[in-house]
Formats: C-alpha cells, sequence, structure tokens
C-alpha cells in the first residue's frame, strides 16, 4: 500500500474492542508501530492493533519489526522464549530471544542509519520481555544480518506483515522473565532445537520457522566455526556474511 494510499484508507481501516484480552497486552497495543513499503521505506506509524488485524494485513498494511537471537559466548547455545498465554497474538508458542517492533513513539529508533533504531528497540525489548539488563546488550554488539519480507496468519483476526530485521548477539545475559509476555525460556544447541521442532507437542511462531527452515542453522553453523582464539563465538564475526542490503521475500 502506497503512502497516499494509507492515508485515504486510515478512516476505513479495521479496529477492534480489546476489553476481553489482558489489560497489560491491550495497553501495549496503542504504542505506534513503523509502515513501511515492501523496500522497507518508512511510509508512516500506526498503533499496533491496527497493524495486526488481518482485515488490515489483507489491505496490505506493512510494518517494521525485529527478531533477535541472542547467543551463549561459552557454547554457542540459543536463548529461547516461549510466548505468554497473554499474548495477543501468537500465545504459547516458541520463538526466538526476542520478536517486536522499533516504535515511532522513540526518536532513536526511527534512525535507520547503520539499523541503529532496530538495535535500540531490540535492547529495549530485551530488557522488557526477559529482564536483561541493557547493559548486557550493547547496541554496538547486536550484528544485523537480513531482512526478511513474510505474511503469517496468527488465528482468523490476528496475523503479523513485517519487514523484520534479524539480529545476532553473543552475551552472557541475566534473565529474569517477564511473565506477561513470556511463560517460559530455555537455552537450547542445534541439536536440542531440532527435536524441539520435530515434538509435536511444541508449536512456533511463522516467523522463527521460517529464518529456521532458510537460514538459522547455517549461520549459527558460521558462528559456531568462528570462534575466536579465547574460544568463545562472537556474533560481529558474522559480518557480512549475507547481503543485508535487501528484504527477502519469504513464503
Amino acid at each position: 500500500m502506497s503512502s497516499p494510499a494509507i492515508l485515504a484508507a486510515r478512516a476505513a481501516l479495521a479496529s477492534i474492542d480489546l476489553s476481553n484480552y489482558d489489560p497489560e497486552q491491550s495497553r501495549l497495543m496503542d504504542e505506534r508501530c513503523i509502515l513501511v513499503d515492501e523496500q522497507d521505506n518508512a511510509i508512516g506509524a500506526v498503533d499496533k492493533k491496527t497493524c495486526h488485524l488481518m482485515e488490515n494485513i489483507n489491505k496490505g498494511l506493512l510494518h517494521r519489526a525485529f527478531s533477535a537471537f541472542v547467543f551463549r559466548p561459552s557454547d554457542g547455545k540459543l536463548l529461547l522464549q516461549q510466548r505468554a498465554s497473554s499474548k495477543i497474538t501468537f500465545p504459547d508458542m516458541w520463538t526466538n530471544t526476542c520478536c517486536s517492533h522499533p516504535l515511532y513513539d522513540f526518536e532513536v529508533e526511527k534512525v535507520e542509519k547503520d539499523q541503529l533504531g532496530v538495535r535500540h528497540a531490540a535492547s529495549r525489548k530485551l530488557e522488557h520481555e526477559l529482564g536483561i539488563p541493557r547493559s548486557q546488550t550493547p547496541v554496538d554488539q547486536l550484528q544485523y544480518l537480513t531482512r526478511i519480507h513474510y505474511l503469517a496468519p496468527s488465528n482468523g483476526t490476528w496475523g503479523e506483515h513485517e519487514v523484520d530485521y534479524i539480529l545476532f548477539l553473543t552475551a552472557d545475559v541475566t534473565v529474569n522473565p517477564n511473565l506477561n509476555e513470556i511463560r517460559d525460556y530455555k537455552w537450547v544447541d542445534k541439536v536440542e532445537l531440532q527435536n524441539m521442532f520435530e515434538d509435536s507437542a511444541n508449536s512456533f511462531t511463522p516467523w522463527f520457522k521460517l529464518i529456521a527452515r532458510d537460514y538459522l542453522f547455517s549461520w549459527w553453523d558460521e558462528l559456531l566455526k568462528r570462534k575466536g582464539d579465547n574460544g568463545l563465538v562472537y556474533a560481529k564475526s558474522l559480518a557480512g556474511i549475507v547481503d543485508g542490503s535487501k528484504v527477502i521475500k519469504m513464503t
């Protein structure tokens, strides 16, 4: 949807009463996402509720997001979270460490140069969701890899339609989960994650499944191969491993 089309259609965009949902999750739906076109050009802002309604997604509404993957330096294990039952979209599903959005409400999160806005948003949300102090997630250590464009329904009402920035971080972090955001978390190696995928008792967010299907394991292999002389894995070693200048459309 072009910028003029969004402006013309905004009054007609679908809305919904959130009074039957968790109050804190409903409040967060008032935050404003950054609207983008398919080339990730910023073209406006709309609240999360509007962005995540399938009726609006089906009209082409697209917003900017990030997916952060935190690995432990000593053994290269990945930190997963299971989304809380109170989440409005994709409740109870396992996913990567943190998935959220840079917000139009914060000037620093709108900065596009060197993905600075997205990296600031990731540090903020790692603290909000997992209680990880921002001092443990410095923005200059978050390694940007690429962007994916995907669309995924959650249920008949809600879904995602995002240009999603993939960020890797290697850090020793202290996790103090916000139980309104996540119900569980765990550190896994590659085999443990593959076993989780094969267990039908587990459900996963669609963006995590897409990233894992096409990219995660090969990038993870490279991360492990590129250990430093100290034996630790380091996310910044992956700089340039993929052409991050393009938006990759995934289905």
